[in-house]
């Protein structure tokens, strides 16, 4: 019987690659990949520079200047704001702007609450009064101050009209020093509580059922409930939506300016509608990118606030 006889396997010609061969590529990858990155990160920079840092930049430095539009600008100094200050209108913008925020608080904060309160107990057509309850908020802002100026019409308006049912006194309500501002607080929280009432909902939604059931269990009624149950659990969100309201209605400026201008006796000039006077009216820009840069300030404060309270809430 023959011996089997070893065969060896020929060696492969190829050696096999080392490690670090393909190192080179993967590097090129990444540098191309961060490249592509960095481009993207750049766009985005690029645009908030030139849309939002540098107006705000801008507009700081105007405020240290006579600025006309006509002639070249001339550096002034702290000029602008001695001006500003001694303009007796800025205390009264500020006072009315203030009384503004706080009508606003009153109405506009504690409506949308109960708004979201009550339609968060209803089991049928929720959708559809959610609807209902955000279509204000979809109309544009000058179809409402219209039709709010038909309401408040002295002649053949709405509440006039219904005043005259109930066998009352006609009410000249935009025309009034006592009512034109409560006038105005009316149209902005009709045209502005849709937005807040959804997320009131929205965090109704996030309370747990089993609380509620508990407090049902012991007797409590919808008003302690409210107290000891919704409140503490929607506490974070109330004081956001306060600051955010605050910060919001400091701005206002398209109730005055389309249904009084500001009067009667200057009983609604507001800080926005004062700057726009003082850039459009009296082409004193100035003056106006002072202003803004104190309205920035104030602001600045109360989103410090909200931004504070944010981070500790996260």
């Amino acid at each position: 019987m023959a011996a089997p006889t070893l065969t060896r396997t020929p060696k492969s010609s190829q050696k096999p690659q080392k490690a670090g061969t393909n190192e080179p590529s993967r590097r090129r990858r990444r540098l191309r990949d961060h490249l592509a990155a960095y481009a993207f990160l750049g766009a985005g920079v690029l645009c908030f520079a030139l849309f939002s840092w540098y107006p705000i930049v801008r507009g700081l430095l105007l405020g240290f200047q006579e600025v006309t539009f006509s002639q070249p600008a001339t550096w002034v100094g702290w000029e602008n704001y001695r001006r500003l200050f001694d303009d007796p209108l800025f205390l009264t913008a500020w006072t009315n702007t203030g009384y503004f925020t706080l009508l606003a608080l009153v109405f506009g904060f504690a409506a949308p609450f109960v708004t979201a309160v009550v339609l968060n107990e209803f089991r049928h057509a929720r959708s559809y009064l959610r609807m209902t309850v955000y279509l204000p908020v979809m109309l544009p802002p000058i179809v409402t101050m219209l039709l709010w100026r038909w309401f408040y019409d002295p002649g053949p308006g709405l509440f006039n009209s219904v005043l005259e049912v109930f066998h009352l006194p006609a009410q000249q309500w935009l025309e009034s020093d006592n009512l034109a501002m409560v006038s105005l607080v009316l149209v902005s929280t009709w045209a502005n509580m849709g937005t807040t009432t959804l997320i009131y909902l929205a965090a109704l939604g996030s309370v747990p059922g089993e609380v509620y059931e508990a407090a049902e269990l012991d007797g409590a009624s919808i008003r302690q409930r409210l107290r000891h149950v919704t409140i503490p659990h929607m506490r974070f969100i109330l004081m956001i939506t306060l600051l955010l309201q605050v910060i919001g209605t400091m701005q206002v400026f398209v109730e005055p300016y389309v249904l009084t201008g500001g009067g009667p006796n200057d009983a609604t000039v507001t800080v926005l509608l004062l700057l726009y006077r003082y850039a459009f009216v009296y082409n004193d820009f100035g003056m106006a990118s002072a202003m803004s840069t104190v309205l920035f300030i104030v602001l600045g404060l109360f989103a410090a606030v909200y931004l504070r309270l944010t981070r500790s809430k996260g």
